[in-house]
């Protein structure tokens, strides 16, 4: 597959080029890891290391199926080059046993430059990075954003002015025809955004046979084999697994609790198959949502009560890596738009390094609470603003809030009241595309 750029997490690397930093790419299976490392390979090509420098592993491969960390701090250590720096490049490297006892020998008896990936959590679990606190920086890297997407199959973006007044965007092709930007948000939506999907011609049947083969590694691989590790609990229910991901993946961006999800689970028939008379313990579910956490097939949000200012415990939400992802497993059964897009959203404000909370205000709910460095974002995700009810429903939470922090909603209309009582109204396309340089 042709090599395409991955400029957000490319310029993260070079950032820490030649730092004391250990360099971690943690993702999901195929989402473009192995390929940001070649990337960063390529740049120091480029700028005149030579290729003895670059020692470059991949651990899928069966050629170290055999290598822990003693025999790979060997291997290293005998393409030592006197009086120059050596760049390490480990792929999957949590398959070597013990992998960071050779990772921080590195540091300290070699001039070198460190990168690693990983398509598990456990790879900066508490206790490794303890091991390695202050030695590493972690690039968290995701399937492809929707700027990205249109890069891959081939389009550009350019604006024009609209007749009606203010910029618009719109795609144009290889062959200089136009494309609607829509049309193109629902192939992203549908198809998702696995970086090898631009070879597919977006094909469905094609498609799914390629997220098949990446919803099998990621279960099979690293949920399923996590018991080998002594540190984790075993995750031996196939069945019970595998209802837990269709159950978050028909309820992303709903409230849930881990206790509901057993009660559901039995209420609506979905434990049937087998033997199991018992709806499953909480301890249980709990572990293995940790372990669909850990190999990043969902994330996360937490709720914050934006009065008491602090998380609260219960009735978080779960979003899925990739929109494509999910409808393999459930199907194409549009409908589902809102939750959808409010999904992308979050993968979005997520990409561009926010940390993300559901705010709570009351009896009131606001879809994000975005903080960085900068000041923190109110943010609501809404299908459509059309409908006046809609309308001051959107709106409520927003204008509850106290502060003079932002306020957005972002929706899929092209708004004519850009600003509402101080609430910005951003087109979800023109956030999602104007996001890539900021």
């Amino acid at each position: 597959m042709e090599l395409r750029n991955r400029t957000r997490y490319l310029k993260q690397l070079i950032s820490f080029q030649d730092t004391d930093l250990i360099k971690v790419v943690t993702g999901i299976r195929r989402c473009g890891k192995s390929s940001l490392l070649e990337l960063m390979e390529e740049h120091l090509r480029e700028n005149g290391v030579a290729a003895e420098q670059i020692v470059s592993m991949n651990f899928e491969s069966m050629q170290y199926a055999d290598m822990d960390s003693k025999a790979l701090y060997q291997a290293v250590m005998e393409r030592k080059l006197a009086g120059k720096r050596l760049y390490l490049f480990f792929d999957e490297v949590q398959k070597v046993p013990q992998w960071q006892n050779a990772v921080n020998s590195f540091r300290i008896d070699l001039d070198c430059d460190i990168y690693v990936t990983g398509s598990n959590a456990f790879l900066l679990s508490s206790e490794l990075s303890t091991y390695l606190s202050g030695r590493y920086v972690e690039v968290k890297m995701l399937p492809l954003s929707f700027a990205e997407f249109l890069d891959f199959q081939g389009y550009t973006v350019e604006s024009y002015q609209s007749p009606a007044g203010g910029q618009r965007k719109r795609a144009i092709d290889k062959q200089g025809q136009m494309m609607d930007l829509r049309e193109l948000f629902q192939a992203y939506i549908r198809f998702g955004g696995m970086p090898a999907i631009s070879e597919t011609g977006l094909d469905q049947k094609k498609v799914h046979m390629l997220l098949d083969g990446i919803y099998s590694a990621v279960v099979v691989r690293d949920i399923l084999e996590r018991g080998r590790r002594k540190e984790q609990r075993a995750i031996t229910d196939a069945l019970l697994l595998r209802k837990i991901i269709l159950f978050l993946s028909d309820n992303i961006g709903n409230n849930t609790s881990i206790r509901s999800i057993g009660n559901t689970l039995v209420t609506e028939g979905l434990l049937e198959e087998g033997n199991r008379k018992s709806k499953p313990a909480v301890q249980t579910i709990s572990a293995y949502i940790d372990a669909l956490l850990e190999s990043y097939i969902f994330y996360e949000v937490k709720r914050f009560d934006i009065k008491g200012k602090d998380y609260l415990r219960t009735l978080g939400k779960y979003y899925i890596v990739d929109t494509g992802l999910r409808n393999y497993l459930l199907g194409d059964r549009g409908g589902d738009t809102g939750h959808l897009l409010e999904n992308i959203i979050y993968l979005e404000l997520f990409r561009r390094g926010y940390d993300v909370a559901i705010g709570k205000l009351d009896d009131k709910e606001i879809d994000f609470i975005a903080t960085s460095n900068g000041p923190k974002r109110y943010i609501q995700v809404t299908e459509t603003m059309s409908d006046s009810e809609t309308r001051k429903r959107e709106l409520a939470p927003l204008m509850a809030v106290q502060d003079n922090y932002e306020k957005v909603v972002i929706t899929m209309d092209q708004p004519l009241d850009t600003d509402i009582n101080g609430i910005k109204i951003v087109n979800a396309l023109d956030f999602l595309l104007d996001g890539e340089t900021q």
